[in-house]
C-alpha cells in the first residue's frame, strides 16, 4: 500500500524536504501524520482526507460540487444521517453510495444498509463537508406537509378552553412549530415570518436579508400555531388585539439559541415574526467586519479616545447593533465600566452591565441613561436614539468624559448630524461631542463555489462609478448558482461602511446648520469614502455583484 506521504508528493502537495520535516514533528507530538501536517499548515484538512482515501483505494468527493441525487437522500431518515455523519448521494440498480467522514464505520454501514436493503457504497468526503451537506439536503418540508394534514383534523376546532393541543411535547402542532424553527436555524435565516391571509398562513425565512417563501400552512394551524409560539415565550395567550414582545429559547445541535418575538394584529389574524439571534455575534472581533483597512484606522482612532460620541447609522436589520457589540468587545476591559440601555437586550455579555428599556414601569431610554450616569460608567452604549431628551443627555455624557456608542436612523453619515439638529439639539454641542459617524450596509456575498468572472464594459456602469474605472472594460464576479448556495448565487453577507470622523471644518459646518449634502461634499474632501465606493471596492476584490451592490446602495 502506498504511504500518505508518497501520495502527498506524488500530487505535488508536499515537498520531500517538508515531510522529512513534519516526520521529526510527529514523533515529538505522538500523533499521526496527517493531524502533524495539518496542524503544521501543510496540507488542508481535505487534502488529508483525500489522500487518506487514496492510500486505502476508496473513492474521495467534494459534495459541494456532488451531483446528489434528492431521492436516495430522502431513503435515510435525518437523524440516522446526522448521527453517522453519513449522507447518501445516489442510487443505482440496487446500489446505494454513501458519503462518510468515517467509512471504518460498519455500524453506520449497517444500519443503512438494515433501513435501505441496498447495498451500500461507503465514499470518503470531509466532516465539515457531510455536514453541511445534512444541513442542505435532509430537509423536514415532507414531515411539515404530513403535520399540515394531522394539524387539519385536529384544529378544525380550536378553542383556547382546550390548551392541550399546544402543550403536549408530541402534539403535531408542536412538532410542527418545532420543525419550523429548526429548519430555520439550518437555512441560516435570521427571521421567521408567519403571516396569516384570507385562506392560509405563509411561512417565510429572511435568508442574507431576503424573504423567501418556505410553506404555505392550512387556515386551521393558524390559530394553534401562535397559542404555540406564544405559550414558549411566556405571551400572554389570550390577549389578540395589541401587538406582544416575548423571548423563547431552543436547543439546536446542542447549542443554545435565543428568538426574540413580536405579535402583530391583522385583518386576517395575529402575524408573528421570530427574530434568532445567534450569539456568535455578540463575540465578534472587528476585523470580521469587514471594514477596508483606511475606513478601520479611522474608525479605531476614535473608539480607542476616553470620550466622544460615536453613532452608527442605517435602517433597520443593516448590522449596527452587531458592529456596537464587536466596538464594546475591542474596549470592553477589567478597568472600566461599561453599562448599555437597549430595547431588548438581544445579546446577553458576560461582564457588561445592560439595563432593558421598560417604557410601563417609566424605564425610558432617557430615564434609564439618566440614572446610568450616576453610576460612574466610563462607556455607554445606548441601544438607540430616538427623542431630543434621550439625544440631550446623550451629548452632555459625551462633553463630560464618557464614550458615548449608540445608533441613529440616518441614510447616511452625513445625515446624522442635521438629523440630530433637527431633534432641537444645540448645534454647537452636536458639533463637539460628535467623534465619529459610520453608516453601513448589509449586502448579500457571492458564493465561492459558483461566482464566475465575466467583463463588462465601461458605460455599463452607473455614472458615479465610471470616474473610477480608466479602462473600456472591467472584470466583475457574477452569480451563477448552485447547491451551495440553493442556487441563489450568495452564501453569507458582508457590511459596506462609510467612516466620517468629525473634524474642526465639519464642526463649523454644524454650528452654521449647512445641509447634509454641503457636510458629505467636506468629508468627501477629507477622505470619507461613500458607501457606493467602499462597494464597488468589494466588488472589484469578488467579496460582492454589482448588481448587490446598486440594490443596498445608490
Amino acid at each position: 500500500m502506498q504511504q500518505l506521504g508518497e501520495i502527498l508528493i506524488a500530487e505535488g502537495v508536499l515537498t520531500e524536504h517538508q515531510l522529512m520535516d513534519a516526520i521529526d514533528e510527529q514523533r515529538q507530538r505522538g500523533q499521526t501524520l496527517g493531524r502533524t501536517l495539518v496542524e503544521l499548515g501543510l496540507i488542508s484538512e481535505p487534502q488529508l482526507v483525500r489522500a487518506l482515501a487514496q492510500q486505502v483505494g476508496m473513492e474521495f468527493v467534494e459534495l459541494a460540487d456532488y451531483p446528489i441525487d434528492r431521492s436516495a437522500v430522502a431513503i435515510v431518515p435525518e437523524s440516522v444521517c446526522r448521527r453517522h455523519t453519513a449522507l447518501p448521494i445516489q442510487i443505482d440498480e440496487g446500489t446505494l453510495k454513501v458519503a462518510m467522514s468515517n467509512p471504518a464505520n460498519v455500524v453506520a454501514v449497517d444500519d443503512i444498509r438494515t433501513i435501505t436493503r441496498l447495498r451500500v457504497v461507503p465514499v470518503v468526503a470531509t466532516h465539515d463537508d457531510v455536514l453541511a451537506a445534512i444541513d442542505r439536503y435532509c430537509r423536514s418540508d415532507a414531515e411539515l406537509q404530513d403535520l399540515q394534514g394531522e394539524i387539519g383534523e385536529e384544529q378544525s376546532g380550536f378553542d383556547l378552553a382546550d390548551m392541550s393541543a399546544v402543550i403536549e411535547d408530541d402534539a403535531p402542532i408542536v412538532r410542527f412549530v418545532n420543525l419550523v424553527i429548526t429548519q430555520a436555524i439550518q437555512d441560516r435565516a435570521s427571521d421567521i415570518h408567519i403571516e396569516p391571509s384570507e385562506n392560509d398562513v405563509r411561512i417565510r425565512y429572511r435568508i442574507d436579508g431576503v424573504l423567501h417563501e418556505m410553506q404555505r400552512a392550512p387556515k386551521t394551524t393558524q390559530n394553534g400555531m401562535v397559542s404555540r409560539i406564544k405559550i414558549m415565550s411566556d405571551i400572554d395567550i389570550a390577549e389578540r388585539r395589541k401587538p406582544q414582545d416575548g423571548r423563547l429559547s431552543v436547543s439546536h445541535q446542542g447549542r443554545k439559541i435565543d428568538l426574540r418575538v413580536a405579535t402583530l394584529p391583522t385583518v386576517w389574524g395575529e402575524k408573528v415574526v421570530m427574530r434568532i439571534l445567534d450569539n456568535s455575534t455578540a463575540t465578534m472581533d472587528l476585523e470580521d467586519l469587514g471594514l477596508r483597512e483606511a475606513n478601520f484606522e479611522r474608525y479605531r482612532a476614535s473608539f480607542t479616545k476616553p470620550y466622544g460620541m460615536i453613532l452608527v447609522t442605517g435602517p433597520t436589520g443593516s448590522g449596527k447593533s452587531t458592529t456596537l457589540y464587536a466596538t464594546l468587545n475591542q474596549i470592553a476591559r477589567p478597568e472600566i465600566n461599561v453599562i448599555t440601555v437597549e430595547d431588548p437586550v438581544e445579546y446577553r455579555i458576560p461582564g457588561i452591565n445592560q439595563v432593558q428599556v421598560n417604557v410601563k414601569a417609566g424605564l425610558t431610554f432617557a430615564a434609564a441613561l439618566r440614572s446610568i450616569l450616576r453610576a460612574d460608567p466610563d462607556v455607554v452604549l445606548l441601544g438607540e436614539i430616538r427623542d431630543q431628551l434621550t439625544a440631550q443627555i446623550a451629548i452632555e455624557a459625551a462633553l463630560t468624559g464618557h464614550l458615548v456608542l449608540s445608533t441613529l436612523h440616518t441614510n447616511d453619515a452625513p445625515s446624522a448630524i442635521t438629523r440630530l439638529i433637527e431633534m432641537d439639539v444645540e448645534p454647537f454641542l452636536v458639533g463637539s461631542a460628535v467623534d465619529c459617524v459610520v453608516a453601513q450596509r448589509l449586502a448579500r456575498r457571492l458564493c465561492s463555489q459558483c461566482a464566475e468572472l465575466q467583463e463588462f464594459a465601461r458605460d455599463q456602469l452607473p455614472d458615479k462609478l465610471q470616474a473610477r474605472v480608466h479602462t473600456p472594460t472591467v472584470m466583475m464576479h457574477v452569480p451563477v448558482g448552485c447547491s451551495h448556495c440553493s442556487q441563489t448565487g450568495y452564501r453569507g453577507r458582508l457590511a459596506l461602511h462609510e467612516v466620517m470622523v468629525v473634524h474642526e471644518e465639519i464642526e463649523r459646518l454644524a454650528v452654521s446648520r449647512a445641509s447634509s449634502a454641503e457636510i458629505a461634499r467636506v468629508a468627501t474632501a477629507s477622505g470619507m469614502e461613500s458607501l457606493l465606493v467602499d462597494g464597488w471596492e468589494k466588488v472589484l476584490e469578488g467579496s460582492t455583484s454589482l448588481e448587490e451592490l446598486l440594490r443596498v446602495a445608490k
